[in-house]
């Protein structure tokens, strides 16, 4: 008897468990991709998102660089969700979110 109650009990939850590894489906993705300029948003169903837009500066000179605004996010194995803005452009890639360390100012 005490066999039954176990094994119904350990069906019973793994029943209520959430289906592990199941795919993430896309919510939202739009995309627009110009000659000097690009925009992206997309989203899925497992948190993961993120969104970016791109313009080439200084065209056709020795100074033509590409500046990118933009942010992503995911959510972690301890099931926090993190998210990182950042900028890209000639000065390199510069992160920032309350995750992250902060370099001190010398």
């Amino acid at each position: 008897m005490k066999f039954l109650i176990v094994f119904v009990a350990l069906f019973a939850v793994a029943l209520a468990a959430p289906p592990q590894n199941q795919e993430a489906q896309i919510l939202r993705l739009v995309s627009d991709v110009g000659p000097d300029s690009f925009t992206y948003d997309w989203e899925t169903s497992d948190g993961q998102g993120a969104k970016a837009e791109g313009h080439l500066n200084n065209a056709g000179t020795e100074n033509e660089a590409i500046s990118v605004r933009g942010s992503y996010r995911f959510v972690a194995d301890d099931g926090v969700t993190y998210e990182v803005q950042y900028i890209a452009d000639e000065n390199g890639f510069q992160p920032q979110g309350a995750h992250l360390p902060v370099a001190p100012v010398a």
